[in-house]
């Protein structure tokens, strides 16, 4: 019922900003999906670990619709050249990824101690639904690479994402909660939470920020790459925050870093 609500919001969102860009400044559309490894950064494990970044990966797909400024569909041609036209895109996106989350590092490692024990049992998963925009700038000419079979469109972006969140966190050990299953910093309470850890649906708001390029396969066809860094206003979305008021190593909200290749079809 939620997927079905946030699918209808997008698509009453895009149609209406469709109309209001339309009617400023003619455009032509574009659209695409997308797919790649997203590396969550959380509580969980250590930060700045290798072997926590690379554990703590999981994936992400979504679709994604352009409005392109240089070009209008409604005589099939380019629209009056200007710095903005030529420049920008205004992406709009619909996407989910899901990672499941362990404990790696050195407080895992080394002499076995119930300390130990109680990280190793102890995982978390996060799903997030994320529905927003980002504005796109190439600082090559769009009119030049739109022309140019086999050329590159590189870009930079920046937007910001309404995000859906469901968290899990469980232990093989037994409920958590309890000083047998639960290591100590994680039984006290934090923000309005019992515990330092919740298993919970909520929602948040991201910032978005994107580096990549597009590769002309055809006069209507793109492959793109792109390397994302989302940036949540939160530290509950992968289900465990230490109250940071005395954890300190703790503190920073949930982000993760995506890289995406995906496919982009212009439609006439």
């Amino acid at each position: 019922m939620i997927l079905k609500s946030i699918a209808f919001f997008y698509l009453f969102l895009l149609f209406g900003l469709s109309n209001v860009a339309n009617a400023q400044f003619g455009f032509s559309h574009e659209i695409g999906a997308i797919a790649g490894p997203v590396a969550f950064q959380s509580d969980y494990g250590e930060r700045h670990d290798l072997s926590t970044n690379a554990g703590n990966t999981g994936y992400g797909i979504g679709i994604i619709h352009y409005m392109n400024f240089s070009y209008t569909a409604e005589c099939n041609c380019y629209t009056p050249e200007t710095y903005f036209n030529d420049h920008f895109k205004l992406r709009s996106e619909l996407s989910y990824n899901k990672t499941e989350l362990d404990h790696f590092g050195q407080w895992v490692e080394g002499k076995p101690s119930l300390g130990k024990e109680q990280l190793k049992a102890m995982s978390g998963t996060t799903a997030v639904t994320n529905i927003g925009m980002q504005l796109e700038f190439f600082p090559l000419s769009i009119r030049d690479f739109t022309e140019t079979i086999g050329s590159f469109g590189p870009f930079i972006s920046l937007g910001g994402q309404y995000s859906f969140y469901n968290a899990k966190a469980y232990s093989t050990m037994g409920p958590l909660g309890t000083p047998l299953t639960t290591f100590p910093k994680y039984l006290t309470p934090t923000d309005d939470r019992s515990y330092g850890f919740s298993t919970e649906s909520s929602s948040v708001w991201s910032v978005v920020s994107s580096v990549g390029t597009r590769y002309k396969l055809s006069p209507l066809s793109d492959l793109m790459v792109d390397l994302r860094l989302q940036y949540y206003f939160s530290d509950w979305v992968d289900g465990l925050n230490p109250n940071p008021d005395l954890y300190k190593e703790n503190k920073a909200n949930d982000w993760n870093v995506w890289f995406n290749v995906g496919y982009i079809y212009y439609l006439q």
